[in-house]
């Protein structure tokens, strides 16, 4: 009988029964919890306004490193081909880096959850670094290829933890407007990538694409690393189910091959490519399968359900792979309907991919201000989808073009934000990590899939002139204007239906409160 039984059997006066209760409390308190199977969290750090913007900047740097090496090295490949004689694999030298920064972006995200972001991002940026070094040595195209490989198992590790360190440091509700800043990196890396690639193939040599990594990364561990030690930590230390890990890989490397080599090395219903989908499918499934048996899974099931998560990836898939099938596509269009060269195709990409910064930038100033922040998302996303629709229906001198297009993609970039902090918002700190390197995963598979498919549409649509490899392919001058140009209504016309789902995903999505400074309307509230 404890003594609450006691007392309620014999009532003593309230003075000694609130003295019981004092007694019992402070019995409590002195008990000792054991506290060895709790997470690693710290309490937060108090981190000064020049502390969050030197460690900032060192992502941006770490972040523009592993966007640039996706650009520049398209425009050193001739270089490379006729150094090593063998231009047959040179496809390879992106292939490889993509593939294997895919396949590791939900790991790196897993495990920062597991180990902490400090050794994850060492990790990244060391394989990163090493890569780089072995593929401005290698003396042939195989180690050259490999080496790409290794690079992009660091640059495929750097973005999901670049991302999931600014949550641990940034509020929810300030995080969408230092969002728009590193979509500003990938335009930087996309737009300058390129023409510094040309510059060193040119004028110095290709391997210094590869060896200005070095002093780069170098200098972004060299600003973050000191830093590092007053991020609160949110990891917790658990099993690593490794099978899932690599079931995950495996399923993903076999996918993107299928996107690569169907309907340019192989037809699209040839026995190989067959072959793959199927493997990549039984992959995904037995994936599934140790997912729900597992005491600890790599990627939790349970996480990638909910009211949030799904509608955020999707919505934030839907908009990338739009934006980067027609960033792809487009070059095309311009040459033959408006016959422009290669640079200036390249220069009229910039307000498609310069202006989607300034709609990110729109949407983290709303998401700071407003109560209710994914309607701007929803907007934009509708907006870009009419603009779509407009560019799918008329044929416009090419200023107007380009006016359509900076409106599809200001409304697209709205897209970006709001699907990250809501993603992030919506799952408990101790996986953030996991979830982001999974929506990271998520993007990079539906953009090469988008740009796979906007390639099917055009092969459908223009018959065997661009049907096959490059050795089969039709040269670009003698497709006709007006084919092309009813080629790409359909292909305007995905990019507008993708916009469309994006908007319903944001619609759809649960708008949870974020955490942060109080809005004006919830302060006068």
């Amino acid at each position: 009988m404890n003594k609450f039984e006691r007392q309620s059997r014999h009532p003593a006066e309230p003075h000694s029964f609130a003295k019981e209760i004092e007694a019992e409390l402070a019995e409590m308190a002195t008990q000792v919890v054991d506290v060895s199977d709790a997470p690693s969290i710290a309490p937060p750090a108090a981190l000064t306004q020049d502390e969050v913007r030197t460690i900032l900047i060192s992502l941006m740097l770490t972040m523009f490193l592993a966007a640039l090496d996706q650009t520049i090295v398209a425009t050193a490949l001739p270089t490379i081909g006729r150094q090593f004689h063998d231009v047959s694999s040179l496809s390879w030298v992106i292939t490889a880096y993509l593939l294997a920064s895919t396949a590791v972006a939900p790991v790196f995200g897993t495990l920062s959850d597991i180990y902490g972001r400090r050794v994850m991002i060492i990790a990244a940026l060391s394989l990163f670094i090493a890569g780089s070094i072995l593929c401005a040595v290698a003396p042939s195209m195989p180690v050259l290829i490999l080496a790409r490989g290794l690079q992009g198992l660091g640059g495929g590790g750097i973005m999901p933890i670049v991302q999931t360190v600014i949550s641990d440091i940034v509020s929810p509700r300030e995080r969408g407007q230092y969002q728009a800043y590193f979509s500003g990196v990938w335009v930087a890396a996309g737009i300058g990538g390129p023409i510094l690639g040309g510059v060193f193939a040119e004028h110095l040599h290709w391997s210094m694409i590869f060896w200005i990594n070095v002093p780069l990364s170098l200098a972004a561990l060299g600003l973050l690393l000191p830093k590092m030690g007053k991020i609160p930590a949110f990891h917790r230390r658990r099993k690593v189910d490794w099978l899932g890990g690599v079931l995950l890989m495996a399923s993903a490397v076999v996918f993107m091959l299928v996107l690569t080599w169907g309907g340019n090395r192989y037809l699209w219903l040839s026995p190989t490519i067959l072959a793959m989908v199927g493997a990549s499918l039984a992959l995904a499934l037995t994936f599934v399968w140790q997912a729900g048996r597992a005491e600890e899974p790599f990627l939790p099931l349970s996480l990638m359900g909910g009211s949030v998560v799904p509608y955020a990836m999707a919505a934030g898939g839907f908009a990338l792979g739009a934006m980067m099938g027609l960033t792809v596509h487009l070059p095309l269009y311009y040459e033959v309907v408006y016959h422009l060269s290669a640079s200036e195709a390249g220069l009229a990409l910039i307000p498609l991919a310069a202006v989607s910064t300034g709609g990110a930038a729109i949407a983290g100033q709303t998401m700071a201000r407003a109560k209710h922040y994914k309607r701007v998302a929803i907007i934009g996303t509708g907006v870009a989808a009419l603009a779509g629709c407009a560019l799918a229906l008329v044929v416009l001198p090419l200023w107007a073009l380009l006016v359509l297009l900076s409106v599809f993609a200001l409304g697209l970039g709205t897209a970006f934000p709001v699907s990250v902090v809501s993603l992030q918002n919506s799952v408990a700190r101790s996986q953030i990590g996991t979830v982001t390197g999974a929506m990271n995963f998520f993007r990079a598979l539906m953009a090469s899939f988008t740009v796979a498919a906007f390639t099917a549409i055009l092969l459908m649509a223009l018959g065997a002139d661009i049907s096959l490899a490059g050795e089969n392919r039709g040269p670009v001058s003698s497709i006709p204007a007006a084919d092309m140009i009813t080629a790409f209504r359909y292909v305007f016309g995905a990019a507008a239906a993708l916009l469309a789902c994006a908007s319903l995903c944001n619609i759809l999505m649960e708008e949870r409160p974020l955490a942060g400074p109080s809005t004006p309307v919830e302060m006068a509230e």
